[in-house]
């Protein structure tokens, strides 16, 4: 897995460099997936924040990142006083869903969106993140899964 050793407190990452960080991680064929992925992925993310932390969190990134918190929200951003609650399983499956990808391939694309993001914002803007999300989601941000029956592993072929 490639890393890059650079952080929200070195520098501000803009759009396209983080389009494509995802591309080269996720092992995406092209810049279409690497949008697809990092849409699905944040906007799945967008749906589980209180809509003060969606704020917060977009304030760290470049505008078109900024507008994928919103993508699915049933109301207005600022209306969704009450954030979904799901598990990690539905997490990718909603990723899978709206990025017309596999769970395989989900888990993949949003990992590496999560690896990228964590370097994009300040540690302290992923502490708060985290502490909306149940524990599990620990692994997504992290990149180890939690015990075997982890949702977040998955054969390779």
């Amino acid at each position: 897995m490639v890393e890059f050793w650079f952080s929200y407190r070195d520098r501000h990452m803009e759009y396209d460099e983080f389009i494509e960080h995802v591309q080269e991680i996720a092992e995406l064929d092209s810049v279409e997936q690497a949008v697809g992925a990092v849409e699905a992925t944040l906007g799945t993310l967008g749906e589980m924040l209180s809509p003060k932390e969606r704020h917060d969190l977009a304030a760290q990134l470049p505008k078109p990142l900024k507008e994928c918190f919103s993508t699915w929200m049933e109301r207005p951003p600022k209306e969704l006083t009450h954030p979904h609650r799901f598990n990690l399983e539905e997490f990718y499956h909603r990723v899978a869903a709206r990025s017309d990808v596999r769970h395989r391939a989900a888990v993949r694309h949003s990992r590496a969106v999560m690896q990228i993001l964590r370097q994009a914002v300040s540690e302290g803007e992923l502490r708060d993140v985290l502490r909306e999300l149940p524990d599990e989601y620990e692994e997504l941000v992290n990149g180890k899964p939690r015990g075997p029956a982890s949702p977040s592993i998955v054969e390779k072929r």
